[in-house]
């Protein structure tokens, strides 16, 4: 491994640990059932984390902390398949080793960890909701980190925040989904930007074409 990606593989590691230390023992410390205000702590703990080891280490490795970040930034041809390998195996290493953290601080895996869930017999207004596999398939695939998911499908849309505190509490529920989902929006995403991008180009190009020569 050469000295030039050591630094971005152990920055990937240090936010991903961080993201799933923070951002999952918050979802394990305020619980289900919460409301809105436990919904949006969540939130703004993992937000929060993000934006603040972004700052610290954007510079560095580009601040992904997400392998479906970073298959989408491999799908758009902006880093080699050999380094987004190793980001990937970095910060799903990074997802583990903080929810094993997270299992020793909390004293067991009795809180679940923060392990994402999709929603059963969700009250909305005189209804209940339950989600399907699918149905929170295309949620994970489809929305940002929005307040409104973590009732639905507990929000996670980052491949090692599902799989740390699934391998620490040895629940792997609705495992394909949470790994495969946002993989997949990242790909339609990055397939969607560089396909704007070229279009913007061949406009401005086929414009410069048009206007005469001064």
């Amino acid at each position: 491994m050469s000295n030039r990606i050591t630094p971005k593989l152990l920055a990937e590691f240090i936010g991903t640990f961080a993201l799933i230390f923070i951002g999952a023992g918050a979802g394990a410390v305020v619980g289900d059932g919460v409301g809105l205000p436990g919904l949006i702590a969540i939130a703004f703990a993992h937000g929060l984390t993000v934006m603040a080891f972004a700052f610290a280490y954007g510079s560095v490795s580009g601040g992904h902390f997400n392998p479906s970040v970073t298959v989408g930034v491999l799908a758009a041809g902006a880093m080699s398949a050999g380094e987004a390998i190793g980001y990937i195996v970095s910060q799903l290493i990074g997802g583990v080793a903080g929810a094993l953290l997270l299992k020793t601080v909390l004293g067991g895996a009795a809180t679940g960890l923060g392990v994402p869930a999709l929603a059963h017999n969700l009250a909305l207004g005189a209804t209940t909701l339950t989600v399907t596999p699918w149905a929170g398939f295309v949620i994970e695939a489809v929305l940002g980190f929005f307040i409104m998911g973590g009732a639905l499908t507990g929000a996670a849309f980052n491949p090692a925040r599902a799989l740390g505190p699934m391998v620490a509490t040895g629940n792997f529920s609705d495992a394909w989904l949470y790994l495969a989902a946002p993989i997949v929006g990242a790909i339609v995403a990055a397939i969607l930007h560089t396909g704007l991008v070229r279009l913007a180009h061949e406009g401005m190009a086929a414009a410069a074409a048009r206007t005469p020569a001064e």
